[in-house]
Order: C-alpha cells, then structure tokens, then sequence
C-alpha cells in the first residue's frame, strides 16, 4: 500500500492547490480535499466520511492544511492516525479570531446572541452558534507537526502562534515579512523551499 498526504485548502481555494505539492512528495499520492462546508460542525461529518475511505487505501497518511482548513482538520483528526501535518498560516485560536472581529466591529457578545449572526464591514459574517461550537470544542492536537507561518500574518498574531506551538510542541518556521497568504513570487520559493526540506 501506498502513502497519502491529503490536502486541505483554506477559505476561498480549491482542492486543485494539492497539484502545487506533487513534485515534493515522489513516494505518495497527494489527494485534494474539496470540501463544501462552511462550519466546523458540517466539516466535522463530511472529512470524516472522506478520510475513512482514505485509510482504507493507504499505509501512512500526512495531511498539508492551510489557513482555516488546519483548523478544521485539527478539530476532525484529533484520535486519528496520521504520520505528520505541515500547516501553512494555519487558524489556531479560533475564539481569539472571532472575539477579536468582534472588538475591531464594536459588537458585544449580548449582540451576538440575540441576532445570532452580525455581517461585519470587512465582509465576514460572525455567528453565535460558531462562537459557541468553538468554545464547547477547544483543539487538542498532538500531531507531529510543521508550522509556516508568515511574520505579517494579520489575522493570527505571533503571540497566538507561539502559544499554540508551544502547547503543541509543533515545529515553526517564520518568514520574515511573510503574510497570510502566500502568493508572491519569494513567499512561494520560501514555502517550497520549507516543503521541500521537510517531505
């Protein structure tokens, strides 16, 4: 049997990122991900009904996650059996996410609650029930795992990340001037070049 490494995308991509990562991993089968759900809780169902069918192909299986896609994986893996994770500018304190939104917009949480979802001025919409599913459902994560992280990150602060890699005992590597998302020319060689060392 093969390895796999299974790729999940963050918001706004697309499980065809996976293709991005073939030539780092000769020994497996990278497989995209190509999920719909927009809440943990529905995420939660659909991966576990898609990784369950993976372990019954594969020998070892890595995952590669991004942004809000490592943080739905680490609330749907956690008991799983995975060799190794390598998450690029991944969410890791999704409530300090979320209350931070909700400080930048002037809401409180007594609003939250009774309009159960606020559309924010930056496009992003904020739910009591995510809020809440959040908090209910903290990530343990003991995953051997790799950490990229962008040091302009504007929605994970350093603080944030350092405390999740100590907990987790994670790996981090930081580019210096690096941002959330990694899409110019030397922030893609930076991130191949930290994959490539790694895989």
């Amino acid at each position: 049997m093969k390895n796999a490494v299974i790729y999940i995308h963050g918001k706004y991509g697309t499980a065809k990122e996976a293709e991005h990562y073939k030539k780092f991993f000769n020994e497996a089968d990278i497989i995209g991900f190509e999920y719909t759900s927009e809440y943990p809780w529905d995420f939660q169902k659909e991966f576990s009904i898609f990784i369950d069918d993976i372990y019954t192909k594969y020998k070892k299986i890595s995952i590669i996650a991004n942004s809000i896609g490592a943080y739905f994986t680490m609330l749907s893996l956690t008991n799983k059996n995975i060799e190794k994770a390598f998450f690029i500018s991944p969410i890791v304190d999704m409530e300090k996410l979320i209350t931070d939104m909700m400080f930048l917009e002037n809401i409180t949480e007594e609003e939250l609650y009774k309009k159960k979802e606020i559309k924010t001025s930056f496009g992003e919409t904020l739910s009591w029930d995510y809020l809440t599913f959040v908090r209910k459902n903290p990530i343990e994560w003991n995953i051997p795992t790799y950490i990229l992280y962008g040091e302009k990150d504007n929605w994970t602060s350093y603080e944030t990340i350092l405390n999740f890699t100590n907990k987790s005992k994670a790996n981090l590597t930081i580019m210096k001037g690096g941002e959330h998302w990694f899409h110019t020319d030397e922030q893609i060689e930076f991130l191949n070049n930290w994959i490539k060392n790694l895989a």
